[in-house]
């Protein structure tokens, strides 16, 4: 498989409620509310499953509807490339229908732009396509108990985002909001997108309309482009509680083949994420871990430095980690504040320095998460978490 790296993908602090609220008090400070960016409300729909092919979407249709707000689009084989782009030169790319973010450009201090996320793209085996991995992506489950007859058992994962609205202006901020939906089973979550000056943010919000409640497990996980993890630190996350676990696997990540190929807590993990989207573990998978025998080994500790090294392999879920961190790249003297609002754990992963630098696997990734303790929704109600990278290099 050849990988190329295409330049079409590179193109204030938030404050959200972590708990859930009821759907009638819909609020949120991360922007001003929706009606006040005089945006458009046309929908383009979209099957729903990602194993349903999805038709060509209208690029000119959602040109005509949705331009004017700082935002283009590009069709690209059967997929859209959206751009967001600000007057100060910051820009942003995200890819319909999968909704994952390709490209977050901002400006630096040295007045050009430096591209802060970092994406694969490789080519199909069969030659006839290109698998593109890494950036911003989303990666949930939502799961229901049947309480009565109205609400079966339920396991929804949400794969093909819709465009709904683009609102803001290049001259401040720009936002896209998409959505994606299951009718029968009665859950909604939308994929907020906002572009600053100084900041991206990633925001979702969750609605269940069910009777019984819901169980949120899952990410946002992010790719952070970097020299070599060797020259990267993660500052901040002294004295936080973490467990040792093995990487999240998505459709999206970007996993070095060698990384814990022979962990036996590996399997486990991938058995278990494999139900909610997050992983595919084949039949040898199965063997290998049944043949084992062993459960998925608790390794927990306290982080004793503030500027921890991420040279080294290694997959952590931080469970007390403050809300606020940063990622510093000596190699490319820069730094990523990371920030979070309705999640209470953190995801690091890092490839280790054993590879190129400036190559596939000069990425640290990061995620804002509830893997280790799913998140409760009540029912008729809605819950908001958010992801965002600010660019303190400005």
């Amino acid at each position: 498989m050849a990988t190329v790296y295409s330049s079409i993908f590179s193109s204030n602090i938030i404050h959200l409620q972590p708990a859930t609220n009821p759907i009638t008090k819909i609020t949120s400070n991360l922007i001003p509310p929706h009606n006040n960016f005089n945006a458009s409300t046309r929908n383009f729909h979209l099957p729903r499953a990602a194993s349903i092919p999805h038709p060509p979407i209208n690029v000119d249709y959602l040109e005509t509807e949705f331009s004017g707000h700082g935002t283009s689009f590009t069709s690209l084989g059967e997929s859209c490339v959206v751009r967001m782009g600000l007057d100060n030169g910051s820009v942003a790319t995200l890819m319909l229908p999968s909704g994952l973010i390709t490209s977050y450009k901002p400006r630096m201090w040295h007045g050009g732009l430096q591209e802060l996320l970092h994406t694969s793209v490789s080519e199909e085996d069969d030659g006839r396509g290109a698998v593109i991995r890494g950036g911003v992506s989303l990666a949930f489950r939502c799961e229901g108990g049947g309480d009565d007859e109205e609400n079966e058992v339920i396991s929804w994962s949400p794969t093909i985002w819709n465009l709904r609205n683009v609102g803001g202006s290049p001259d401040e901020s720009i936002q896209v909001e998409l959505i994606s939906s299951n009718s029968e089973d009665k859950i909604e979550i939308k994929h907020i997108v906002t572009l600053k000056e100084d900041a991206i943010s990633s925001e979702i919000v969750i609605t269940n309309l069910r009777s019984s409640s819901l169980r949120l497990t899952g990410s946002i996980i992010g790719h952070l482009a970097v020299s070599t993890p060797e020259a990267s630190y993660a500052v901040g996350l002294e004295r936080a509680n973490y467990f040792v676990k093995p990487h999240i696997l998505s459709k999206f990540s970007i996993i070095p083949p060698d990384f814990n190929k022979n962990d036996s807590r590996q399997l486990g993990f991938k058995r278990l994420l494999s139900d909610w989207g997050l992983g595919s573990p084949n039949e040898d998978m199965k063997d290998e871990t049944a043949k084992n025998g062993e459960e998925d080994e608790e390794i927990e500790g306290e982080e004793d430095d503030n500027y921890k090294h991420l040279t080294e392999k290694l997959s952590l879920i931080y469970t007390s980690a403050p809300r606020n961190f940063t990622i510093m790249d000596r190699g490319k003297r820069n730094s990523v504040a990371v920030g979070r609002e309705g999640f209470n754990e953190l995801y690091i992963f890092s490839p280790g320095s054993n590879h190129k630098s400036y190559g596939k696997y000069s990425y640290i990734c990061i995620g804002q998460a509830a893997l280790l303790k799913p998140i409760t929704i009540g029912p008729h109600s809605e819950w908001r978490g958010v992801q965002y990278l600010h660019n303190p290099n400005l």
